[in-house]
């Protein structure tokens, strides 16, 4: 099951309570104090990794604690150090802090960053050891950790993105571009969730499909909407049995409906199932296409030359 938007509770660690203890040596019990400090909780990071099914493993685990500073010790030694806890998230993720509105945003695989603290060590009754106060008998506790809701929300980072009307293709070209195993079949809406695959080092979504109204909601809404707002360019499909023209001013309307500067993004059109119609409608359905934009090809996924060439053409969208 695909997840790409999660509430978690997260708390840091809390701090070691500091303690009071006097040293004890031959013929002289409590000849001084020798409370260590407590250890310091451990903190929570997030870390950015490739895998976009992680959020799907943390459906049922909606608490996260990192560890707790251990109590100081005698001979004045420091309270082990609580271990930090690192939830790993999809590359792409927004993490939402919900009470301080504080955002932290994943773009690279691999980044980390923190987003609660422990509490520090309290103090042993050495730490107020003075010339005024030689057996001190005050310690303090550990300070609490730090702790908060998290509005987690992926949004897909891939090099191009295939957009289009339900039933466009889009999945059935995924496939065959790459080795994803994206679900296919005759009727609208196939695709529930972002399909990833890899095109010669590149990654290709497809996005579920869109219909008219989406930026309002509508079918599946700008809930994919916002997937294709971090891909680097927009692969638009049209299927050759539209009103191609209609086809695409609907989803181009919806993508600037949405904003987040999608409609700027590089695009191209890839006119898919081009075995359904006559070459002379192929034809009159290509020439008005690239009158609205030059980058245009057609395919269909039975014609291994179109596939070849729909190849070469990707490949020179996405280097530039």
């Amino acid at each position: 099951m695909f997840i790409d938007e999660l509430t978690i509770h997260a708390r840091a660690g809390k701090g070691g309570d500091g303690v009071v203890l006097w040293l004890h040596e031959k013929g002289k019990e409590f000849s001084g104090p020798s409370g260590g400090n407590g250890g310091r909780g451990g903190d929570i990071f997030v870390e950015a990794v490739r895998d976009l099914g992680i959020l799907a493993s943390y459906r049922n685990q909606k608490e996260f604690t990192a560890w707790n500073g251990d109590p100081g010790q005698k001979k004045t030694r420091q309270g082990k150090n609580g271990e930090d806890l690192t939830i790993k998230l999809p590359v792409g993720s927004i993490v939402t802090n919900l009470e301080t509105r504080r955002r932290v945003e994943l773009r690279t695989i691999g980044q980390i960053e923190k987003i609660l603290e422990g509490g520090r060590g309290g103090l042993g009754n050495e730490h107020f050891k003075s010339s005024r106060n030689i057996r001190p008998t005050e310690s303090t506790p550990g300070a609490p950790g730090e702790e908060a809701d998290f509005y987690i929300e992926l949004e897909l980072v891939a090099d191009a993105g295939f957009v289009g009307l339900p039933n466009a293709g889009k999945s059935s070209l995924l496939n065959t571009l790459t080795n994803a195993k994206a679900k296919v079949g005759n009727f609208q809406f196939t695709t529930l969730e972002p399909n990833l695959g890899d095109f010669y080092g590149f990654i290709l979504a497809d996005i579920p499909g869109l219909i008219e109204g989406a930026s309002d909601g509508k079918g599946l809404g700008h809930k994919f909407l916002r997937h294709i707002k971090r891909t680097k360019m927009v692969l638009h499909c049209i299927s050759a049995e539209d009103d191609v023209l209609h086809s695409y001013r609907t989803i181009r309307e919806e993508l600037k409906l949405y904003g987040g500067g999608i409609t700027e993004k590089p695009e191209a059109i890839i006119l898919t199932k081009s075995d359904t119609i006559s070459p002379e409608e192929l034809s009159e359905k290509i020439d008005i296409l690239k009158k609205i934009n030059s980058h245009c090809i057609s395919v269909s996924i039975f014609d291994e030359d179109t596939i070849k060439d729909l190849k070469t053409f990707i490949s020179r969208q996405i280097e530039g």
